[in-house]
């Protein structure tokens, strides 16, 4: 039974052997492993699930549903990914969320109200940070509806999924030089969205 995941879980730093040493303890059924696994990548699935929906409920149903996926092949006989398994993991994730973003309408959807819990009461300065946070995040949002899916992708993958461009290249199979050119590009085009919007908005 795949346990409940936590979108908060706690990070850490995996050595490539001790990694594969959970995953192969996690196939043959050891929950320990399998809650190791969730630790380390339910909050990096839930943030790439929740940069391209803009929606945390959704998110997390797409998390669980990619775990369920990788709990199930883990355990049967067509896993073939030894050594691989951050690029494959990332791999089910932009395929769900591409098969979903196929399914529903493209029209775009109100910011979730959770941003904005908890701002009545507080100190004025405090109100004023936060919609200048919120500000920006609409801002990068915005300006990463306006990249192409591939440039918008390369960006989730490295700052979302905190991939190495190696790992995104075996998850590809685009070369690394190919995939640094592709993520120079699309920051720039990222920055050169937001910065003209910002001056615009100052005037």
């Amino acid at each position: 039974m795949v346990p409940v995941l936590s979108v908060y879980s706690s990070e850490a730093n995996t050595e490539p052997d001790e990694l594969s040493s959970i995953v192969a303890r996690a196939a043959t059924g050891d929950e320990s492993a399998w809650e190791q696994l969730v630790a380390l990548y339910s909050r990096r699935v839930f943030a790439m699930a929740r940069s391209r929906l803009h929606d945390e409920e959704l998110a997390e149903e797409i998390t669980q549903s990619v775990f369920v996926t990788i709990a199930t092949k883990l355990n049967g006989s067509d896993y073939t990914e030894q050594n691989r398994f951050e690029p494959w993991l990332f791999r089910i994730t932009m395929n769900r969320v591409r098969d979903y973003c196929r399914k529903r309408s493209r029209h775009a959807k109100p910011m979730a109200p959770e941003h904005f819990a908890g701002v009545e009461g507080r100190p004025e300065a405090d109100v004023h940070d936060q919609a200048d946070t919120q500000k920006q995040i609409e801002s990068l949002r915005s300006a990463m509806e306006q990249l192409s899916d591939t440039d918008r992708e390369i960006i989730e993958l490295r700052h979302h999924g905190q991939l190495s461009f190696k790992q995104i290249a075996e998850m590809t199979g685009d070369p690394i030089g190919t995939l640094l050119a592709r993520h120079h590009r699309a920051l720039k085009k990222l920055r050169s969205i937001i910065e003209p919007a910002s001056k615009t908005e100052d005037v």
